[in-house]
């Protein structure tokens, strides 16, 4: 895939960088979704890098640590071409069990400095908080990240599923470049409230679960080490409804002669310039249908059309488990 899709550069936020309109995200890479082939993710890497692809998503607690250690050296000799957003405070166990998180001052400085070392970089590009630490203001996480923003090892702060209160509160105590948040034909909460703030403020978006983790394009759960296995939306009556959800998508797509992936990533990117989603792909095969996504061109009535097949709240099923709704500051 050496050819560079030709595509306009979005900006992430009034503050933040220009980037390619497809973001590349990493977390698969890691074993969420059962196990993988690491020369392969790495030649992923490196093609989304050769097809114009300049931003480049992961998190220190993807794989505890596997999928930074995974990302640095592939990006080694072209650091310079991408940027690298690194989510943070995540709190795991040896067996993999969530703990909660850390978003105090001194812990930022500590993932900081962690990340920095696992990838062998001498500074992050976008550095945001994984989720909302319910234990520490907002403003004294931002803060310590502004400081770090001083001091050169952070560029630009973005943020992570985050409620309208909380994303003013932060924008006030230093420019937000972008908010990171699931957004797709089946989670699309975030047009509600959360948007409208965004666009006041100039905030973009990054779209993570564009697929919805790989249910609207028709797939499921490889067994009990894939992560999908605990979440609602994958089990039982649940599962059942949401693939006629996904079997409509994919008669609208062969109609149009495109892959019910391209069609979902394509009704996102048309969603607004200040939209990026973040296209999570294992393999150079998953990658390359989701950049032809770049080449579908909807209409307003092929939009419509769409989204009249899947109207907004028409999945069944939460898009995470009940625990972790309950703490998703962008829930309430």
């Amino acid at each position: 895939m050496a050819a560079i899709f030709p595509a306009l550069y979005r900006k992430l936020g009034r503050t933040g960088p220009e980037v390619f309109p497809i973001a590349l995200g990493c977390m698969g890479m890691s074993g969420v979704y059962g196990p993988t082939d690491e020369a392969e993710s790495i030649a992923t890497i490196h093609a989304a890098i050769d097809a114009g692809v300049n931003l480049i998503d992961t998190g220190d607690f993807y794989g505890m640590g596997h999928n930074e250690m995974l990302v640095g050296p592939a990006l080694r000799f072209q650091r310079e071409r991408v940027l690298l957003s690194v989510k943070f405070g995540a709190q795991r166990a040896p067996n993999g069990a969530w703990l909660g998180y850390d978003a105090r001052p001194a812990a930022v400085k500590t993932w900081l400095a962690y990340s920095l070392k696992r990838l062998g970089a001498d500074y992050i590009d976008i550095y945001r908080p994984a989720r909302l630490d319910p234990e520490v203001p907002i403003e004294d996480t931002i803060g310590a990240i502004a400081e770090m923003v001083q001091a050169g090892y952070v560029r630009y702060i973005g943020l992570s599923e985050m409620g309208a209160e909380t994303i003013r509160r932060a924008a006030a105590v230093h420019p937000i470049a972008d908010l990171q948040i699931e957004y797709s034909l089946i989670s699309r909460d975030p047009e509600t409230k959360i948007f409208a703030v965004l666009g006041e403020l100039g905030i973009a978006v990054t779209a993570y679960g564009v697929l919805s983790r790989g249910l609207l394009s028709g797939s499921r759960p490889a067994g009990p080490a894939d992560v999908r296995s605990h979440f609602p939306r994958f089990h039982g009556d649940n599962l059942a409804h949401n693939l006629e959800l996904a079997a409509r998508l994919k008669e609208i797509a062969a109609g149009k002669g495109v892959s019910p992936a391209q069609l979902a990533l394509a009704w996102v990117l048309a969603k607004g310039v200040s939209i990026v989603p973040v296209a999570g792909a294992r393999t150079r095969t998953q990658l390359a249908d989701s950049l032809r996504a770049l080449d579908v061109k909807l209409t307003e009535q092929e939009i419509a059309a769409v989204e009249s097949a899947i109207p907004p709240q028409a999945a069944a099923g939460t898009r995470y488990p009940q625990e972790q709704m309950r703490r998703l500051d962008s829930e309430k």
